[in-house]
């Protein structure tokens, strides 16, 4: 395994991008350093039994061009030889790939890494601004997303790098803050004796968060998914209002811890694929207010501009990036990097 700990050189091209999350695979080819990625009609994670399945049914099966290196983003932490899926049932196994695909090397990162990697470039119609004043330049940024689970990870920027920074944001703790989370936290289930940011901001910790609700309001649990919870709420439903509004608040606190613990003057981004089904509720003060409210630094986080991605595979935007300009980026790659002349040798 490479122990380089330093930006690639270079990659050897076409390089296959993969971004593997709980709910959904998605994958894309970039031919060369100058090329548009090339995307691939996303598959479900659930439907393949590993990585190399999914990958011949959503590519192999419809291009003849065949990648020198792939860069996988997982959903979980890097670690080991081989790499469990933190939300499926899924384990990556770098050099099995190697083998099976006569591949050269195998990069694998954290996916909310992956999206931080794409935060530099992502302007435009790609992002939607939720409130704050300019993005100062070369600031440190945060990428959150509420999914199947809970991604974090921040980019700095030093000596002319950017430096995406992975973690496991998504298990702090969140607890309540006001009489109304009182009467509902109350009533939410725990994970291991505690209540850990996922549990509330993920599709299941909507279904959670709606069932305290409703308990709190001597109703009975009614909904399964949380894509139940939003759609009942467009429809008006008076519990999935109160769930999802109590799930704004919770994001718009995390979000402004992160931004509180790198100094995020460049930016927060809501990345995810629930910020878009619920974004009339993220326009509105509460969102905001949630995030503003960090005495003593209320001012400071006044000035954070916070964005909504609406960019539709930033995870592989990101990992093209780093493809394309590997000298622009940082990344820690011990451990995560394998090579066909490693492989063969042990």
């Amino acid at each position: 395994m490479t122990t380089s700990t330093s930006s690639l050189k270079g990659f050897r091209f076409p390089v296959l991008v993969a971004d593997i999350g709980g709910t959904n695979a998605r994958f894309a080819i970039v031919r060369d350093a100058h090329a548009q990625t090339k995307a691939f009609e996303p598959v479900s994670t659930a439907g393949f039994p590993g990585f190399a399945e999914a990958a011949t049914a959503s590519v192999f099966n419809h291009t003849a061009l065949m990648p020198r290196t792939a860069v996988i983003a997982v959903a979980g932490p890097v670690t080991g030889e081989t790499i469990p899926l933190t939300n499926a049932d899924w384990v990556i196994d770098p050099k099995e790939l190697i083998a099976q695909f006569g591949l050269e090397s195998v990069i694998v990162l954290n996916d909310f890494e992956a999206q931080a990697l794409a935060l530099p470039g992502l302007e435009g119609a790609a992002v939607e601004q939720l409130g704050g004043g300019a993005p100062v330049p070369f600031g440190a940024k945060v990428v959150l997303g509420p999914g199947t689970g809970l991604g974090a990870a921040a980019m700095i920027h030093a000596a002319n790098t950017w430096i995406p920074v992975p973690g496991e944001g998504g298990h702090m703790e969140l607890g309540p803050v006001d009489a109304e989370d009182m009467r509902i936290w109350d009533h939410l289930e725990r994970v291991g004796g505690r209540v850990g940011a996922e549990q509330v901001l993920s599709g299941s910790g909507l279904v959670r968060l709606s069932r305290a609700v409703a308990e709190a309001e001597g109703q009975s649990r009614r909904f399964e998914s949380g894509a139940a919870v939003t759609e009942a709420a467009d429809a008006g439903d008076d519990v999935a209002l109160r769930t999802v509004a109590c799930f704004v608040r919770a994001l718009g606190r995390v979000a402004g811890d992160l931004a509180l613990a790198f100094l995020a003057r460049g930016g927060v981004y809501l990345g995810g694929g629930i910020p878009m089904r619920i974004e009339r509720h993220l326009r509105a003060p509460a969102f905001r207010a949630a995030f503003e409210a960090k005495a003593p630094h209320d001012a400071l986080m006044r000035t954070i501009p916070t964005y909504l991605v609406r960019h539709p595979n930033p995870a592989l935007e990101g990992l093209a990036s780093f493809a394309r300009t590997p000298a622009l980026f940082a990344v820690e790659l011990t451990g995560r990097h394998w090579s066909a002349q490693e492989s063969s040798a042990g």
